[in-house]
């Protein structure tokens, strides 16, 4: 019987597994079958006042955000089988209580902690994107064209003001490209953009949990059970830094607007998916080739740990730490054992 669901499980993962490497390929290697459709969406989003607007993609990735919480959440609370501590404490599945979260309605402080200091980046700084020429970046700053060469660095490495004026008072609009990327285009840099993400994070989280950054890092290990709400438990300023590596990540191969905004999408699934404190059958790391990905079960170890396992959604940069931790101490050991002879 336990060998009839493995075998069962095992064909199901198949689904998803095929249709994203169908997709994938196709859209790398036959770019040409979905442009009419990538024309069509991008040619609609770029005409309405709300894809346009400045303070897009902080209110897009916040709705996107409450969507797949709330739905993890959902599941978490329902299904006490699926719960990995549970498992880890081999009880029956109803025994372990659900830890203490907070209904969305309890949760506005949290969300205007998180959209306060974007919406001021998103008010006050230019929206610089490739694709886009300068004059128009100016335009949307509320620039004199005939001063761009002097004030406005195409480059997202140079921030630049919005040009502040009682006509305009804010920069509420965002210029974006005139033509949509290619299928090709849009899979290499999300893939790309994903793995630089992963790398600087990895980074970025390492050096949170030495004992000189350990309290602004502690706040999102404090909770009994590691659940989907943990996903957005974080300081703001490891708050901000997840968000402007990710906007680095994305930025520095030049991704396309349109790339950004399916980002955020596959992003904010993954972070809430190794937050989910639960061994779901369709996890991101299960559907990828298996040694790839972290996915909830790593995550899992290193909120109960704390020393290991440090990247968000691959495993090669932890593979990498364990590697040459072993091999130093392998190196100690060989000194040690000579020294003693």
């Amino acid at each position: 019987m336990l060998c009839g669901r493995r075998i069962r499980s095992f064909s199901s993962i198949w689904i998803p597994r095929s249709l994203l490497l169908l997709l994938v390929g196709t859209s790398i290697i036959v770019p040409d079958i979905y442009q009419p459709l990538l024309d069509y969406i991008y040619d609609y989003l770029r005409h309405t006042s709300l894809f346009t607007a400045s303070t897009f993609e902080t209110w897009w990735t916040v709705i996107v955000y409450a969507i797949i919480e709330v739905s993890y959440t959902h599941r978490f609370g329902r299904n006490p089988q699926l719960r990995l501590a549970n498992r880890i404490t081999k009880r029956n599945a109803s025994s372990k209580p659900i830890p203490k979260m907070q209904r969305p309605k309890h949760r506005v402080k949290e969300g205007l902690t998180y959209i306060s200091p974007l919406l001021l980046l998103d008010l006050t700084l230019i929206k610089k994107y490739s694709g886009v020429p300068v004059q128009d970046m100016a335009s949307s700053g509320n620039y004199d064209l005939s001063s761009v060469a002097k004030t406005i660095h195409g480059t997202f490495l140079a921030p630049t003001l919005h040009n502040f004026t009682l006509a305009s008072p804010l920069q509420t609009h965002r210029a974006l490209p005139a033509a949509p990327p290619t299928s090709r285009e849009l899979a290499l840099q999300l893939i790309t953009s994903l793995f630089i993400y992963d790398t600087l994070f990895f980074v970025f989280h390492l050096a949170l949990h030495h004992p000189k950054f350990a309290s602004i890092h502690s706040h999102h290990h404090n909770h009994r059970e590691i659940n989907p709400q943990i996903t957005n438990q974080l300081d703001i300023f490891e708050r901000l830094g997840l968000v402007l590596l990710a906007n680095f990540s994305l930025n520095i191969i030049g991704s396309h607007v349109l790339t950004r905004t399916i980002f955020v999408l596959i992003f904010v699934w993954l972070l809430v998916d190794i937050h989910s404190g639960m061994d779901l059958e369709w996890s991101y790391d299960k559907i990828l080739p298996k040694g790839w990905a972290s996915g909830s079960k790593r995550h899992s170890i290193h909120h109960r740990s704390g020393n290991r396992y440090y990247a968000p959604f691959f495993n090669w940069c932890d593979d990498l730490l364990d590697w040459i931790c072993k091999s130093r101490t392998k190196k100690g050991d060989r000194m040690a054992a000579t020294e003693s002879i």
